[in-house]
């Protein structure tokens, strides 16, 4: 592909997917630590049905309206974990189990019956997003990077991700102490006097934040494996939590890239006429990417232990 065209065509779609996998990654390194990586699929079913009646009522797909639908939803589906764990008597994570699962399906059940026909939300944008779409038309060259009325035209789902990508960047970095002191060592953590209820809760958000903010643009499929790989990967990398934040980052970027690219020219490559999905492609090298650090990466044996803080 020319430059020209890789801007208008490739350059956006891929700087989104990087951006999104980089926000559920970080997030998720404290989750796998804290034996919570589960929780990032369990946000991306809740937030499903909470976007789709968001924009039931409001007739937009906007950052604040995806919001504080997800957020309802998040709502709905705790007191319905309650619900069920107190009249049915099961354990908590059955009842996690069916509410989310429940909650996921009737999201999918509202995009099959509502008119979402105007906007880019459907069963098949909600599961796999629509990164071949986000194409920056009125990028020309390089050039168009330092261009104001070119950038005007940037898709919409750039900036947004962008600022959460950096908000979740800037917010692991300013709480770093307080994450790493209460997902090693929680009674020591008290001890010091650190809000660790509201530190779990924090964290919680950010990743339901990061996977609203990643959803409409790359769909559920990305914001799981992006949430679980990246950062098992890298904990199967180091021992050290720096530089498995650090690894995580890399393989999150490595598998946007490549999965993008892939998912574009491997089956021209392999002599087929048509590309696949680039959210399912980049979930596929995310997930390669696991399977070789689990066959090759220096700390495999010691899956069950935790990093050093």
């Amino acid at each position: 592909m020319m430059g020209n065209e890789f801007v208008m065509f490739s350059l956006t779609p891929m700087m989104i997917g990087v951006l999104a996998s980089v926000a559920c990654a970080l997030p998720g390194n404290f989750l796998i630590l804290r034996r919570q990586a589960l929780i990032g699929d369990a946000i991306s079913h809740v937030v499903l049905p909470g976007i789709v009646v968001a924009f039931l009522l409001t007739g937009v797909v906007a950052a604040l309206p995806m919001l504080l639908g997800a957020a309802g939803a998040a709502v709905v589906a705790v007191v319905l974990i309650e619900a069920i764990k107190r009249l049915g008597r099961i354990e908590p994570g059955a009842a996690m189990g069916v509410t989310f699962t429940t909650l996921f399906a009737g999201g999918v059940l509202l995009l099959e019956q509502s008119d979402t026909s105007s906007v880019h939300l459907d069963v098949e944008h909600a599961l796999m997003g629509n990164l071949e779409s986000l194409v920056w038309l009125r990028a020309t060259d390089w050039s168009s990077l330092i261009d104001p009325w070119a950038l005007a035209g940037l898709p919409e789902e750039l900036p947004r991700i962008a600022v959460v990508c950096f908000a979740v960047i800037l917010l692991t970095l300013v709480f770093w102490r307080w994450l790493k002191i209460s997902t090693f060592d929680e009674g020591f953590a008290q001890a010091l006097g650190l809000p660790v209820g509201m530190i779990g809760m924090g964290l919680v958000i950010t990743a339901a934040v990061a996977a609203v903010a990643a959803f409409d643009a790359v769909g559920s499929i990305i914001v799981i494996a992006m949430f679980i790989c990246p950062p098992a990967a890298a904990r199967l990398m180091t021992n050290g939590l720096e530089r498995q934040v650090l690894w995580s980052v890399l393989f999150a970027v490595i598998s946007a890239v490549a999965g993008y690219v892939l998912a574009g020219y491997g089956p021209l490559w392999l002599g087929a006429e048509d590309a696949v999905s680039a959210a399912g492609m980049i979930a596929t090298v995310s997930g390669a990417i696991l399977l070789l650090a689990c066959i090759f990466g220096p700390h495999r044996a010691r899956v069950g232990a935790r990093a050093e803080a």
